[in-house]
């Protein structure tokens, strides 16, 4: 049976505690001189998921400049504590210790791009013996917003792949979409990926290639497809990102329902995304389910 040893106590209140959400809070409302008295003149401050073993942190300097450039920049600016956690303060006896770790949700919206911060944040901030100030905080957040943020600077305008008005993926959809309206399903669904996927605004959940079959038997049984009238023209977008290939089209529905011939015209949009061999992956359908009640 394996031994258990203590090594220390968890409070979940503590000076500590209170100590961090009153810098936190400091540092969100903008009181920059405030947050900052709490920090130690030697403080540190690292990203958790730092490879390099030379870095040693941003010191408390570069702290109070990042504080300073967050408030300044960013509209409504919070750190809370994300749903269903809270913080822990530990009092270590090995190293006589205290630390307090806690799970955050970082809120913001870029002044400048208007990218939004809406991440989780996971803190652990070392702090000295009679948890008056911050010594070290250690830093784990997604990057991937802030390289968002980075991509979107002013200035840094980007081309991101072609549109096309005339393209054979173009053409493969309105094959698809026509075949339909001629009752020609096998041929309809050939233009598909065999795994492909179908989200309808209207429904709750993504629909397999089977259910959206199935579905279209239902429709079928209720209602006769008059045309399908394009709105415009269908835009063909080879993207340089992911390499992502779409067909975004705009039509109107024209229908009748068999039950007493009520005739509605429904506009729709479809986004297909498509793969290297021509065929639809996933389809998108927008278009107000209320109108076939």
């Amino acid at each position: 049976m394996l031994k258990r040893k203590k090594n220390g106590t968890v409070y979940v209140d503590h000076p500590g505690i209170q100590l961090v959400n009153t810098f936190n809070k400091a540092w969100t409302s903008g009181d920059i001189d405030k947050a900052a008295s709490l920090l130690s003149e030697d403080f540190r401050i690292k990203n958790g998921n730092d490879t390099n073993k030379d870095s040693k942190g941003a010191t408390k300097s570069q702290m109070i400049g990042n504080m300073t450039w967050w408030y300044n920049n960013n509209d409504y600016l919070s750190l809370t504590t994300s749903e269903g956690t809270y913080p822990d303060a530990i009092e270590y006896k090995e190293g006589d210790q205290l630390w307090v770790q806690s799970w955050g949700h970082l809120y913001a919206v870029n002044k400048q791009t208007g990218v939004e911060f809406d991440d989780p944040i996971h803190r652990l901030y070392l702090l000295n013996k009679d948890a008056t100030q911050i010594l070290y905080i250690s830093e784990y957040n997604n990057q991937n917003t802030f390289n968002r943020r980075n991509n979107a600077w002013p200035g840094k305008d980007r081309k991101n792949g072609t549109i096309y008005i005339n393209h054979e993926n173009i053409n493969n959809m309105r094959k698809a979409v026509y075949s339909f309206l001629n009752g020609d399903l096998e041929r309809s669904y050939s233009f598909y990926a065999e795994n492909a996927t179908f989200d309808d605004i209207n429904e709750a959940k993504t629909l397999s290639f089977d259910e959206i079959k199935a579905r279209d038997q239902q429709f079928l049984s209720a209602w006769t497809f008059d045309s399908f009238d394009e709105r415009g023209y269908p835009d063909y977008l080879e993207y340089d990102w992911n390499e992502s290939k779409v067909v975004q089209s705009w039509w109107n529905f024209r229908m009748t329902r068999k039950s007493d011939g009520k005739k509605i015209v429904v506009p729709v949009m479809f986004i297909d995304d498509f793969n290297n061999d021509g065929k639809i992956t996933s389809r998108s359908i927008y278009y107000n389910g209320s109108l076939l009640n």
